[in-house]
């Protein structure tokens, strides 16, 4: 979602590097921009020393934290990417289901749906990172949307990301369009090093993309 549906404003960066620093643990940007489009809570994990004692408590307290300061930054903050909800219209009204799937928890999820107003007959399924035994790269989110959708070929799927690991979790699913957007958390440089069918601007791309202009 954020990133890709939702426009990334920094809003999660921030809530990770408050609720570490709340617990004494001091991340580089670098590392927290590495893991966008994990699981947050194997996110936070993975910012926590190894060596750290009760590292898997600590990161479960991190990660409560977390969930206070995105609510607070997302507050009044919240929007789509221009032309999300058109794109999702459009791909509705030609018959295509439009399943959304994140690496927030369903808590966190259903505060972001609320706030984008995208709740009954937006989209046909939502899908969230605890609801899942691996978050990305794993395909377990992608495979959990097709069946929440119907869908039993993978070659009937295309799944659209703004981070390296949303490319390869849809490479790793087998999908027929892999699809790249830039408009979130990586540039061109680290999502061309991926394997993908294609690299968009945005989400508002895909109705051009699957049926011409109109």
């Amino acid at each position: 979602m954020a990133g890709t549906t939702v426009r990334d404003a920094g809003q999660v960066p921030q809530a990770f590097t408050s609720a570490l620093a709340a617990h004494g643990i001091d991340v580089t940007p670098q590392a927290i921009n590495s893991l966008r489009g994990a699981s947050k809570r194997l996110a936070i994990l993975n910012l926590i020393p190894p060596q750290a004692p009760d590292r898997e408590r600590v990161a479960e307290r991190v990660y409560a934290t977390f969930v206070q300061h995105l609510a607070q930054v997302f507050n009044g903050t919240v929007e789509p990417v221009p032309g999300a909800r058109v794109m999702m219209d459009t791909l509705r009204a030609r018959g295509v289901r439009v399943a959304l799937n994140t690496g927030f928890d369903r808590e966190t999820t259903e505060l972001l749906l609320d706030a984008l107003r995208w709740r009954d007959g937006v989209v046909d399924a939502v899908v969230c990172g605890d609801e899942v035994k691996l978050g990305r790269p794993a395909p377990y989110m992608i495979f959990h949307c097709m069946e929440a959708t119907g869908v039993s070929n993978v070659r009937h799927v295309a799944n659209v990301g703004d981070t390296v690991l949303d490319l390869q979790s849809g490479h790793n699913a087998g999908v027929n369009w892999n699809i790249g957007v830039l408009s979130g958390a990586h540039g061109r440089d680290q999502m061309q090093a991926l394997p993908h069918t294609h690299l968009l601007g945005s989400v508002a791309d895909l109705p051009e993309l699957f049926f011409g202009r109109a």
